[in-house]
């Protein structure tokens, strides 16, 4: 029980400093790309970038005025998971953003569209980290959460809307190509969001089809040192049961793996797909999360 505990304690500590190099890289985009250049890509950030321009609140502030109340209500209605993650991140992102502002006096591009792109890159590697870190920086993700129990509208869904009514608030206060730069800006994020949780796509996972599933598995297994998994199968025109195997490899063996399968069954229906993780004997070791 104590040794839990203090894996626990290791594990807290960890996702807060996650949480932390996020939030300051994500903060870094903000301000060397994307505020400076007024793009408003969606969300607490986009909206704080466009009062600024409005009004001259300082954008940090501005994000945790936003955040706070809309945090404080999903504690009450949707409970604890709202909470000291979320209250952390909402702080430690507020922070940086106006402190970094303080020493980046000019953006790294006066270039509309390389901002958009790198501002994208940059804090979508920093969101990714703190997603990563189970954290969250507060922002659309407490507003799309607040609108899925109320208006029972997927998160997903409530996520694009949000973004969409930021966006287009941009392009009326800036104008309509600011507004397209924020599109570009959103997509590069959650691209590389999704590249940082999931990973570069390292490995392929083989369906394969054959009448000759034995002697595919025995040379899959003997040449290539690779676990194979069959399972039973029917097919839906012929009406015959038969094995199907499952085989995941490395990219540099695809072409051994198709040699093996071709070699012995040139009718063999196989099917390819990207597999973005894999844990277990010959590939990563598995991660314990608490």
């Amino acid at each position: 029980m104590k040794k839990w505990w203090h894996m626990k304690k290791y594990q807290v500590l960890w996702d807060l400093c996650g949480v932390t190099i996020g939030s300051l890289i994500t903060a870094l985009g903000l301000t060397a790309f994307l505020i400076p250049n007024k793009i408003a890509a969606g969300g607490v950030s986009g909206l704080a970038t466009v009062l600024y321009y409005l009004f001259k609140f300082p954008v940090g502030v501005t994000m945790f005025v936003i955040n706070i109340p809309l945090l404080l209500l999903c504690i009450k209605e949707l409970g604890m998971k709202f909470g000291v993650k979320s209250l952390y991140g909402t702080f430690v992102i507020s922070f940086f953003v106006d402190s970094l502002a303080l020493f980046i006096k000019q953006p790294w591009t006066n270039d509309s569209l390389l901002a958009a792109v790198y501002g994208g890159v940059v804090c979508g590697l920093g969101l990714g980290l703190v997603f990563r870190s189970k954290g969250t920086t507060g922002g659309t993700d407490l507003a799309a959460a607040l609108i899925n129990k109320f208006a029972h509208i997927s998160l997903g869904y409530s996520l694009m809307a949000i973004d969409a009514c930021v966006i287009i608030l941009a392009g009326i206060v800036f104008d309509v190509e600011q507004a397209l730069y924020a599109l570009v800006a959103v997509y590069v994020t959650s691209k590389i969001i999704d590249l940082v949780q999931e990973g570069w796509s390292y490995a392929k996972a083989a369906v394969i089809i054959s009448e000759e599933y034995e002697r595919i598995k025995s040379e899959l297994l003997a040449r290539m040192d690779r676990g194979v998994t069959s399972f039973q199968s029917r097919g839906g025109y012929t009406r015959k049961d038969r094995e199907v195997l499952l085989c995941v490899v490395v990219q540099s063996e695809v072409s051994t793996l198709k040699s093996i399968v071709y070699g012995i069954d040139p009718k063999a229906f196989v099917i390819l797909s990207n597999v973005h993780e894999v844990l277990g004997e010959g590939f990563k070791e598995g991660e314990v999360n608490s």
